[in-house]
Formats: C-alpha cells, structure tokens, sequence
C-alpha cells in the first residue's frame, strides 16, 4: 500500500511538472513553445527509434516504420506551430483538450462500464466503452474549446474523429511496445514511463488538425 501511494504521488508531481512546462511554453508561444516542441520532438524520435530496433519484425517493416517515426513526429509539431502561431493559443488548447479529453473519457468510461476488450492482444485493458466515452469526451472539447477558439472551416463535431484517432495513436504505440518487449517507451518520466507514452494520441490528432489548417480548412473568427 505504501508503495502504491509512493508510486501515485510520483505521478502526481512529474504530471504537475510537465503540465507547468508545457503550459508555460504554450501560452508564451514563439521561440519558447518552439524549443519545447523541438527538444520534445527529439526526445520521442529516440525513444521510437528505441523501440523499433527492439521490435520482432522483418527488416522491411523496421525500416518503413524507421521512416514512418520522424514523417509523424516532424509532421505534428509542424501542425502544433503553425495552429499556434498562426491561429492562436486558444486554437492550440483545442487541439490538446480534445486530446487529453479523450484519455479522461475513455479512462472512466472503460471503469464505470468495462464490457468487450477492443484490441484484446495489444492492449488488454482497453474497452469498446472505453472508445465511445473518449470520442464522447472529444467531442465535448472540441465543442466547448473550438467556440471559444472561433474555429470555422470544419464542423466542431469534428471531435468524435479526433477521439477515435487519438486512441488509434495509442494502440499503435501499444502494439510497438508489444512487439518489442517493453512496459513503457522509456524512463524520462518518473512514473510516467517515456515521453512518447504521453503524447502518442496527440502526435496523429496534431499531424491531421495541422495539416488541415496549413491548407487553409481550418481558420479562426478572429486572433485569439
């Protein structure tokens, strides 16, 4: 029991933590939330990359997902800058509430009503129920959030896509540290594991939003 509290506070204080720094950066916008997104970037590419050359496959699925890493990565915080810097923070917080919406909802969703496992042999406890109540939860944010934000160019429902997607990036990195052996992607974090085990549901939601604004289908109503 001790040690479960010990475990839980960690958790607590390093979420804290990593809640401040990104908050900061992301309300300060410019070369700050830029350096976060580099040295962030940085970080899961190695981790990716660590995993990868652990996994159980074929040299050709390695080499493609070798690729595949740095075009995901790269291609998000390109997509979180550009939302940041050119519609606003409150644009950006739209992005990451449906995210972190989505891992709320699909958490006490998967408690309060369990039911069918989803993907059974690469996350066993993730649930069908769980699915729905993140995507519910998503779209909540991006309901809430995005008429704050004045997003216009598509339909704020646009959060029961982003939650599904969000939970795709995640069982993605499920089947990853399947493959390869591991709990966690790293130890970066203290009771957190590795960076990318924090962000794998935004990497995918980011790459889609961001691309999605640069080509103008995303706007705002006005500088927020």
């Amino acid at each position: 029991m001790g040690s479960a509290k010990s475990d839980l506070g960690i958790r607590i204080i390093s979420a804290l933590v990593l809640f401040a720094i990104a908050g900061t950066a992301l309300w300060l916008g410019g070369i700050a939330f830029g350096l976060l997104l580099l040295v962030g970037s940085a970080l899961v590419l190695v981790e990716w990359f660590a995993l990868v050359r652990a996994m159980t496959l074929g040299s050709g699925a390695k080499a493609a997902l070798m690729v595949a890493g740095p075009v995901l990565v790269l291609g998000a915080i390109a997509g979180l800058w550009f939302i940041r810097d050119r519609l606003g923070v409150t644009a950006a917080l739209w992005v990451f509430g449906m995210v972190w919406a989505t891992d709320i909802g699909a958490y006490f969703a998967g408690r309060a009503f369990g039911g069918a496992r989803l993907a059974p042999r690469i996350s066993p406890s993730k649930t069908w129920s769980g699915l729905v109540g993140g995507m519910i939860a998503s779209l909540i944010a991006s309901a809430t959030i995005g008429d704050r934000a004045g997003i216009l160019g598509v339909p704020l429902w646009i959060g029961i896509f982003m939650g599904a997607l969000a939970q795709l990036g995640d069982l993605g990195e499920s089947w990853m540290k399947r493959r390869a052996g591991v709990k966690d992607s790293g130890k970066l974090i203290p009771g957190h594991g590795g960076l990318y085990d924090r962000v794998d549901g935004l990497l995918p939601v980011a790459l889609v939003l961001g691309a999605l604004a640069a080509i103008g289908q995303i706007t705002v109503r006005a500088a927020t």
